[in-house]
């Protein structure tokens, strides 16, 4: 088989390439090692930036997305018994953020590349990347072999595209952090019209939703916490105690449906890019989902990616894909700062001392007060805008 472009992993950044890249009339093959019914499954970031709505929608796969995605102007920082609004409306004229599912967006893009003849193919074993510093590059999978000019590593940190690099190419960069978050999805309205983060001495708490009857929410845990010693009684307890601190909220409870804890981990791999081998999303960056740009920054890797290739197919010029780690990395560690100081702005440090506590409500007083400070967090929540149209 042949292809021009060969993607490994089927979530959005490998969709999403693949999808673009049909648009360009350049053909691509997805790699999947999980099964279309898995990665339509499964639970990941809910909050979608507006230049990631507007290149959805862009592509032609975002009618779902406009339809029944939940568009919110502002955010609620909670600390200290007060609510304080961050209005984006006000801060960041024009730009807002959409609360839309993970696997909404898979959805509509497997439906998309299916709908074009796209070559998706699910439960694939044993991929492997070959010949990635020559003209030449191939996978290799389930017996079959794939030749292809370029290969995209969409496969997310535990997959196979960024240890196919040489030792000693690739320079790490990473931070974990003392907790994790207990993260539940629940059959109840969401108590809240807007997202809440909140600030307190028992640890942070997320109010969060997916539609007008399935809500959202996190807490700050342990990073050894295990799920059997978090029965439902317990988390409700905690989520009330976290988020009813403001006179007259009341935290509406339901089935729970899903669970899991994720790990708070700060990841960067550079380059993102060797020899015709180019990182896109998960696999060559982790941030703390405090921020929520781990989705929107495999978009916006892949918009540079798509017109990169998209120049080196249509006269061979190579400048933008030699670029294209240098071009990315600067929104990055952008997002990287971002979702730090979100994560260390709202969550307890079991290390903190009482000076350090009162300066992190000092910080939040000053976000909260400042119109300057409000809206450097607004600007960066709702996304930067894109510079490569």
């Amino acid at each position: 088989m042949r292809t021009q472009v060969g993607i490994i992993g089927a979530g959005p950044a490998g969709l999403l390439l693949s999808h673009l890249l049909h648009l360009r009339g350049i053909s691509s093959v997805v790699l999947e090692r999980r099964s279309r019914d898995y990665v339509e499954r499964r639970v990941r970031a809910g909050v979608l930036e507006q230049g990631t709505v507007d290149t959805l929608v862009a592509a032609g796969v975002g009618d779902r997305l406009l339809r029944e995605g939940l568009p919110h102007h502002g955010i609620e920082l909670r600390y200290g018994g007060e609510g304080h609004r961050i209005a984006f409306d006000k801060l960041v004229p024009g730009r807002s953020i959409t609360v839309y599912g993970q696997q909404e967006v898979v959805k509509d893009l497997i439906a998309a590349r299916l709908a074009a003849g796209g070559d998706l193919r699910f439960e694939v074993e044993d991929v492997a990347l070959h010949a990635l510093d020559s003209g030449r590059p191939y996978l290799t999978f389930g017996g079959e072999r794939l030749d292809c000019d370029v290969i995209a590593g969409c496969d997310g940190f535990h997959g196979v595209s960024r240890p196919a690099v040489p030792e000693g190419v690739l320079r790490v960069f990473e931070r974990d952090y003392p907790f994790a978050w207990l993260g539940i999805l629940a059959r109840v309205a969401p108590s809240s019209e807007e997202l809440i983060y909140a600030r307190t001495e028992r640890g942070f708490a997320l109010h969060s939703m997916r539609s007008p009857t399935v809500s959202r929410f996190y807490l700050q845990v342990p990073a050894d916490a295990r799920l059997e010693d978090w029965p439902d009684e317990r988390v409700w307890a905690e989520l009330k105690r976290r988020l009813e601190t403001v006179p007259g909220f009341r935290l509406a409870t339901g089935e729970i449906m899903e669970r899991g804890v994720t790990p708070m981990r700060s990841f960067v791999a550079e380059p993102m890019q060797y020899g015709r081998l180019y990182l896109a999303g998960d696999a060559a960056h982790i941030v703390p989902p405090t921020g929520a740009k781990g989705l929107n920054l495999a978009v916006a890797d892949v918009r540079v990616l798509t017109q990169a290739l998209a120049a080196y197919f249509a006269d061979g010029s190579t400048a933008l894909l030699d670029g294209y780690s240098r071009a990315c990395l600067k929104r990055v560690w952008r997002a990287q700062h971002f979702s730090y100081w979100m994560t260390t702005l709202l969550h307890t440090f079991d290390e903190d001392d009482a000076y350090a506590r009162r300066l992190q409500l000092s910080h939040l007083d000053y976000v909260t007060s400042s119109e300057a400070a409000a809206t450097t967090l607004a600007e960066n929540y709702v996304g930067l805008p894109f510079h490569d149209d």
